[in-house]
């Protein structure tokens, strides 16, 4: 995968002093934390509801969601539904379930915004540099060029209208870890309130989606760690409701090779980590957009990356870049 890890935390909840007030019906409900790994990581669902029955229930409904997304876009297990179209003849369109279809269709999106700093087609070097991890040893450049050659976001053709799938060329691999945790936490949300539990948050490591606030409060209280990750103490605290966040950094995933530093982010233009010290941290809407505008603009840097989140209406973001033991922050116009 080449998405973020482990870079938010929840805190609890904002005490807002003035202009909020519970009525009967929040004062009833009580906070409720459920845990469950998919994807590779820890999901944490947090709601509030009248009694342990509803939250328990609304719980395993929402992972429930989760898991069938894992099962479906992993790349991990080969019967998935994403390793079955990665292995499709080439040239033929493929029919797809609608949540695959929609999921490639956001990806198309923000990988031509972002001018293919994120590209679901880059699998085949996914999986080398997975490889160069284990190993410590980095892929010849013909090995490596060979897979390039196989990557690019314009090679995967969808049609809206039939819901199909086609792979242009040999050897492509689809890869979804930029995406995925996202668009998980905004389905798992969707179901909470389907559930008559909106007041829910939903993490899965460095992505959030939040909807109703706590009961009594106007956002929820979320923080954001530090590039070095070394203390446990945050780096700055956001108050979100109806939204969410994602931070992409090297901080916990990161292998050094030969004195050089290699994030776990993988540039497509490129076939390899990104080298350069950088967390970003993008908030907007949806934990879809936030998961995979965090990644584009990982690659992208900071001056790009700033550019390209101040074209996107609903997306703000902060920029943390480390030169030695020196950091220095860079924000969007637009804050949250």
């Amino acid at each position: 995968m080449f998405g973020h890890f482990g870079v938010l935390t929840l805190l609890g909840v904002m005490t807002w002093l003035s202009g909020c007030c519970s009525t009967p019906l929040t004062q009833s409900l009580q906070r409720f934390e459920f845990k469950q790994p998919h994807m590779g990581t820890l999901f944490t669902i947090t709601l509030y509801a009248p009694d342990e029955v509803r939250a328990r229930n609304g719980a395993d409904a929402a992972f429930a969601k989760i898991a069938a997304l894992d099962r479906m876009m992993t790349d991990y297990d080969p019967e998935s539904e994403l390793m079955q179209l990665s292995r499709k003849p080439v040239g033929d369109p493929v029919t797809v379930s609608d949540e695959l279809f929609d999921i490639l269709q956001q990806s198309q999106r923000v990988a031509e915004l972002s001018d293919g700093a994120f590209d679901v087609t880059i699998g085949p070097v996914v999986r080398q540099w997975r490889r160069t991890r284990r190993t410590g040893i980095l892929p010849a450049p013909e090995a490596l060029a060979r897979l390039r050659s196989a990557v690019g976001w314009q090679k995967l053709k969808l049609d809206p209208r039939n819901k199909t799938v086609t792979l242009t060329v040999p050897e492509m691999q689809l890869d979804l870890g930029g995406i995925a945790k996202g668009y998980a936490a905004d389905q798992a949300l969707a179901v909470l309130k389907g559930q008559g539990l909106p007041r829910a948050l939903v993490a899965a490591s460095g992505d959030i989606a939040v909807g109703e606030p706590p009961p009594g409060k106007r956002n929820w209280r979320v923080a954001v760690g530090k590039l070095d990750g070394k203390d446990g103490q945050p780096a700055r605290i956001l108050f979100l409701n109806h939204a969410a966040v994602s931070t992409s950094g090297d901080a916990e995933q990161f292998v050094e090779i030969g004195g050089q530093r290699y994030s776990h982010i993988i540039d497509p233009r490129t076939g390899v980590g990104l080298t350069e010290r950088l967390q970003v941290t993008v908030i907007g809407r949806r934990a879809t957009d936030t998961d995979a505008f965090a990644t584009a603009t990982s690659v992208l840097g900071v001056e790009r990356g700033v550019a390209l989140l101040e074209s996107q209406p609903d997306l703000a973001g902060i920029f943390v870049r480390k030169n030695g033991g020196d950091s220095k922050i860079f924000r969007t116009k637009r804050s949250y």
